[in-house]
């Protein structure tokens, strides 16, 4: 949960930039360049910010009001706006790292799996056996995550849902990579990250 405090300091940050292009722009032009359809990006704090970041981009908007309640909040608002597809690939918007054949990977992983009749299987993109993002989660396992409260992601489902989580290899520490805080962007810029 987020203090006060926290909630002001916030007010006044603009999206995080790298090499002089905000984060979450660098992240959906690589979500715009796969195969993944409809991408909806959900908003919260300061959206005016984030879609302006996003300018001219095809995307759909969804905004969260309740985004200081935590990021079960963010997927139940994204889960509504995606209609009837059958597999969310729920993506962080701070992945500047990420490229378009990390999803198409997890995206065929998940086709690959349809094709054999099976809608239980949970993508995980790995890179050196440690869980990554962005995970594929088929429609079957919506109504849980809807379900979530507070400020948990849908990670916290891969423990319950384990024999059906499906790890996929990925020979790159990209999907690893997300810019969460001021020092792992400053880890980032310096090479680091």
């Amino acid at each position: 949960m987020t203090d006060q405090r926290d909630k002001a300091e916030l007010v006044e940050a603009p999206p995080a930039e790298l090499d002089g292009e905000p984060i979450v722009r660098r992240t959906v032009a690589a979500v715009l360049a796969s195969r993944a359809r409809p991408v909806v990006v959900v908003t919260g704090h300061d959206a005016a910010a984030v879609q302006g970041s996003l300018a001219g981009l095809e995307v759909a908007f969804v905004h969260n009001p309740s985004y200081a309640d935590g990021m079960s909040t963010t997927l139940r608002a994204g889960l509504a706006a995606i209609g009837p597809a059958d597999a969310a690939l729920i993506c962080l918007g701070d992945m500047p790292r990420l490229a378009a054949r990390h999803l198409d990977a997890v995206i065929d992983a998940h086709r690959a799996n349809r094709a054999n009749h099976d809608d239980e299987a949970i993508v995980v993109p790995t890179f050196e056996r440690k869980r990554g993002n962005p995970v594929l989660w088929p429609r079957r396992y919506f109504a849980e995550m809807a379900a979530l409260a507070g400020d948990v992601g849908a990670r916290a489902l891969l423990d319950r849902h384990a024999e059906h989580v499906q790890p996929l290899p990925i020979d790159d520490p990209a999907i690893l990579i997300d810019v969460d805080t001021p020092a792992a962007l400053a880890a980032l810029r310096d090479g680091r990250g």
